[in-house]
């Protein structure tokens, strides 16, 4: 499944990059975040690895993200491994104005085992949490 969306931050690409970039402020956009931590690498460069843990109904959901590529304020670039899901990310920040930033996000997501029957039949989740997710960052840097 691969899908690319966009959004408008109402702040520069600056504040935006520097909100973006700090782990301390996943916790207050990213809906469910339990813990942030650093596995391998020098933090946010390329081949670090971290795991992200979320709540999950009951339960929790285990992600290990890797950098793929960190080329701020242009390119943010990663892997996320879970259980059956490899989803690569690629977002790219533009100036849109002095005051907003573009915040275009592709995204490739790959199933294994029974994640692919579950894709199969809730795959727009995939596509609506990818957004959520977007939305929930712009609105915590538009109050920031």
């Amino acid at each position: 499944m691969e899908f690319t969306q966009e959004i408008v931050v109402n702040v520069p690409r600056e504040r935006f990059i520097e909100l973006f970039d700090d782990p301390s402020n996943l916790k207050l956009w990213q809906e469910g975040l339990l813990s942030f931590e650093p596995i391998s690498g020098t933090p946010g460069s390329p081949g670090a690895t971290s795991r992200l843990v979320y709540r999950q109904g009951k339960g929790t959901l285990e992600m290990i993200e890797t950098i793929t590529r960190r080329d701020l304020p242009d390119a943010f670039n990663a892997t996320y491994d879970a259980k059956g899901v490899h989803n690569i990310g690629e977002n790219t920040f533009y100036e849109a104005s002095h005051q907003t930033t573009r915040w275009v996000a592709h995204n490739v997501f790959e199933f294994r085992g029974a994640m692919k029957l579950v894709a199969l039949m809730l795959g727009g989740t995939f596509r609506k949490q990818s957004y959520a997710s977007m939305v929930a960052f712009k609105e915590f840097a538009e109050r920031s």
